[in-house]
């Protein structure tokens, strides 16, 4: 067999390496939906990532995992040992990724997940580990899966088909399966406890406001009165709210409900995947091959309110002639206003494809075989964003009247028409939609030979080799409309896009030195060139498999790596946008205010980001030592300890992270002189202390991709398992557990080393256990599934949330020879974590999700 790590095919399944391996049955059994609930419960998957779930991300409408906390760009991810297109949408804006949704579940074989550096064998990306998708080449038949299910608490209500099948004549064979699926949103307002923003009594949402903004009244709220007039909205939960603190002092329109009302905790997902795969024998040594995966997704997610400040994209305020007073006029609209929450959706329209013909076969009278393959990916997506017109501000305050001497805007606003709700065809008058177009693409040609290339006195020596050649490029394309002239407070959009070539040639020798000892030997060169510049990198590695008794293995590992720039952080021109949901942390510390309750937390905060044409590629070092114990087939236990090194990390810093160090720079908690406190000082950009607006406020923070210093992390990966053949059935446990044992990163040289693994703004978990128990009797087979999740830091960054254990399970019967039905139940307990240690949504978001429990029926039927 051929396995993930290393290209020469070997009779034992354990190598040098630790491979771990989910097959299609272990992903409906134990609960997973598709291949990425599969891998992000993997417990070698320990960092924190910004999925399809997540809230506020530049990706919503993709997943990606981050094995060994190394971030989703240092995990090589292929199909079939092959490359694919990245999602055409940079993961939080910076890095590339495969986007791990679209692969009907129906037609995977297994997953084989490699943890640890194989650039020697697979060239860039390979610094994490790799997974490798592997399909079927045939199935048991045609079947048919039809699964639906729901979640207890409302929401999410979904429904999957699949078909899938093979067939073959004398020559030729053929593989197909066709996945159809469909999934509701769940709203924030669906769950008690996030559903309302002051249920822990903080202060709901200003959803109406009327202030003075200059002269002795400065800061005086006016005109809210009772809020009668808007007190059917969001849900009737409309009411007045007194302000008396340095942002202002009177009475405005909240409710605590505006916030949920405008928040999906689950995507909504339409898709339609499919592929078809087919050999074809020349003769007795040679065939044809080739297949096509076809993807078709329809994402939505909602996560902002439509929300109106009075000439926003220039000064915010005005003179109101009615009044003889500077205003400035705030509003968000609610969902009766707008005809539903689901108008102000965003919505990604994704089509990906994959295409794979080759030549393959062996060499007669030899042991030599070979393949030459091309293969072509594409990805694209459409985004369509929801937006104010420019209009909106004639529409609230009416025509302008003229300037001041300072060039402040005059109106004679209605301030009735402020104080009614809109109606929904109102509201189409003042909203629209902009579309963005993304697309990235990839294409390689490889040609690859394996066979024996000497004899040793402990076997045959084997040699693997591979010649690639590729490129590579992407583009996006923001809406041409966007600007002030079409859409409320926007800027022009900004073309990003850039190609690369890559060609590689690698070599890898297997050496029997003994008949208990092999020896592995890899080497490979890579080369990126673009338009302006060319990287070369040559990696190797070694593994070394002992076996002093058949059933045991002591194994060991080194091998370097490398990663190209991603092409995002090269080719970005420039790009503009906000952060949601930011932390003022400075501005909360100079208020006195915790962050639980402070009025800078949770805000909106402008980006500047470009990218970085002269980034080094990132170089890595990893090693591995462990064992493997088997004294039977039914037995088995393995124990390995991992280390990774880079060095020239490239990275585009956290937005929380720099302002976290900008706020203890400026307190004098880290050194204002060190360079990283030079750095983080120079990104964000404040609001004069007098200014009229919001002084001190942050106008915009500065981003751009770097070189750090260097990033180490290290571990230990245990895994077993133990089958009882009884009469009572057959029973088996098996168990997986990771432990980070360090974590360090330096940004810059000089700097101190930080220990990331004890920081309380590392969301990474610092371990993971997953166990499973299958018992199979007769026509039933059950699967319980428990993963234990360690501690990680609160949302205010002041503790630690408790480690947490969440069981799926799974009950299935066979009702013939070709019928199954299953019952499948994810989050058994019906648990959710919750964090109230900040503001709301008052649970971890992004490290647990808060559906609740969920269950589905599944029948499978064989033809």
């Amino acid at each position: 067999m051929t396995v993930t790590g290393s290209r020469i095919a070997r009779s034992a399944k354990e190598g040098p390496t630790s491979v771990t391996v989910i097959t299609g049955d272990d992903i409906e059994k134990q609960g997973y939906t598709n291949v990425y609930d599969a891998l992000n419960n993997l417990t070698q998957n320990t960092g924190f990532t910004q999925g399809a779930d997540f809230g506020n991300t530049f990706t919503p409408a993709a997943n990606a995992i981050s094995l060994r906390g190394l971030g989703p760009n240092h995990t090589l991810t292929l199909i079939n040992g092959r490359r694919v297109a990245d999602y055409p949408t940079a993961y939080d804006g910076s890095v590339n990724f495969v986007n791990l949704t679209n692969i009907p579940a129906a037609i995977i074989e297994r997953i084989e997940v490699l943890s640890g550096g194989a650039s020697a064998i697979y060239g860039s990306d390979a610094i994490a580990g790799v997974v490798n998708i592997i399909l079927k080449r045939k199935t048991d038949g045609v079947v048919f899966n039809a699964k639906v299910g729901s979640s207890e608490h409302h929401g999410g209500e979904n429904a999957r088909l699949q078909l899938s099948g093979s067939g073959s004549w004398e020559r030729l064979s053929t593989v197909f399966a066709l996945e159809l699926s469909q999934r509701n949103a769940i709203w924030a307002r669906q769950r008690g406890f996030i559903s309302d923003t002051t249920i822990d009594n903080s202060a709901p949402t200003t959803i109406w406001s009327r202030q003075i903004k200059k002269g002795p009244d400065k800061g005086k709220f006016l005109g809210a009165s009772d809020c009668s007039s808007l007190a059917g909205q969001f849900n009737g939960s409309t009411r007045p709210y007194s302000i008396d603190d340095d942002t202002g002092q009177g009475t405005v329109c909240a409710s605590g409900q505006a916030k949920p009302s405008y928040w999906t905790i689950q995507t909504a997902n339409q898709s339609q995947n499919g592929y078809f795969g087919a050999n074809y024998q020349l003769d007795d040594h040679h065939e044809l091959f080739g297949d096509l995966l076809l993807g078709l997704n329809h994402t939505e997610n909602n996560t902002s309110r439509p929300s109106w400040t009075s000439l926003g994209g220039s000064s915010k305020y005005f003179f109101n002639q009615n009044t003889n007073q500077y205003e400035q006029w705030t509003r968000i609209f609610s969902p009766e206003e707008i005809g539903g929450a689901r108008n102000n959706n965003r919505k990604w329209d994704d089509v990906s494809a994959s295409l794979t013909f080759g030549l393959r076969g062996d060499i007669p009278s030899t042991s030599w075989s070979y393949e030459a393959t091309y293969n072509a990916s594409v990805y694209t997506s459409q985004l369509s964003s929801p937006r104010l017109l420019a209009n909106i501000d004639s529409y609230l305050l009416g025509p302008k009247l003229g300037s001041d001497s300072q060039g402040i805007g005059i109106y004679a606003p209605d301030s009735n028409r402020f104080s009614t709700p809109l109606t929904p065809d109102q509201y189409q008058t003042i909203s629209g939609r902009s579309v963005e177009q993304d697309k990235s693409w990839l294409q390689t040609f490889s040609l690859s030979g394996n066979g024996e290339l000497f004899s040793l006195p402990a076997g045959a020596a084997k040699l693997a080799s591979v010649l690639e050649w590729g490129s590579q490029g992407f583009s996006n394309d923001p809406d041409p409309k966007l600007g002030p002239d079409t859409f409320y407070r926007s800027s022009p959009g900004i073309h990003t896009g850039g190609t690369r070539s890559r060609s590689a040639a690698g070599l890898e020798l297997l050496l029997p030195l003994h008949q208990k000892l092999n020896l592995t030997l890899s080497g490979r060169y890579d080369q990126f060139k673009t338009a302006s510049s060319s990287i070369g990198k040559f990696t190797y590695g070694s593994g070394l498999e002992y076996r002093p008794l058949k059933s045991l293995l002591l194994r060991g590992n080194y091998a370097t790596s490398f990663r190209a720039p991603d092409m995002n952080y090269l080719f970005l021109t420039q790009s503009q946008g906000y952060y949601p949901g930011v932390n003022d942390y400075w501005r909360c510390q100079q208020a006195g205010q915790p962050l639980s309750t402070c009025k800078y937390a949770d805000i909106n905060a402008n980006f500047v980001k470009s990218g970085n044409a002269e980034l080094k590629p990132e170089n890595g070092q990893s090693w591995g030592l462990g064992f493997v114990w088997a004294p039977s087939n039914d037995a088995d236990l393995s124990i390995d300890y991992w280390n990774v090194r880079i060095r020239d990390l490239v990275t585009d810093l956290d937005p929380d992270k720099i302002l976290r160090t900008e706020a203890d720079c400026r307190s004098g908690a880290q050194d204002p002189n060190s360079a990283q406190c030079q750095d983080a000082l120079s990104r964000v950009q404040r609001n004069p202390i007098n200014a009229v607006l919001d002084p001190g406020a942050i106008k915009q923070i500065l981003t751009n991709p770097i070189n750090a210093a260097q990033q180490t992390a290290s571990g230990v990966d245990l895994a077993g398992k133990l089958r009882w053949r009884t009469r009572h059935g057959d029973i088996l446990l098996s168990a997986t557990y990771t432990r980070m044992l360090s974590f360090r990163y330096q940004q810059f040289s000089g700097d101190p080393v930080q220990d990331r693994l004890a920081a309380l703004d590392n969301s990474d978990w610092r371990d993971k256990l997953g166990a499973s128990l299958n018992w199979n009797i007769g026509p039933w087979s059950s699967t319980l599934q428990l993963t234990r999740y360690g501690k990680i830091p609160n949302r205010e960054q002041t503790g630690y949330i408790t480690p947490t254990i969440l069981a799926n399970a799974s009950v299935y019967y066979q009702l013939s020879r070709q019928t199954s039905l299953g019952l499948i139940i994810n989050n058994v307990q019906d648990f959710f974590k919750k964090d109230y240690s900040s503001a709301w949504p008052y649970y971890p978001v992004g490290s647990y999700a808060p559906y609740g429990r969920q269950a589905w029926l599944e029948l499978n039927h064989k033809f």
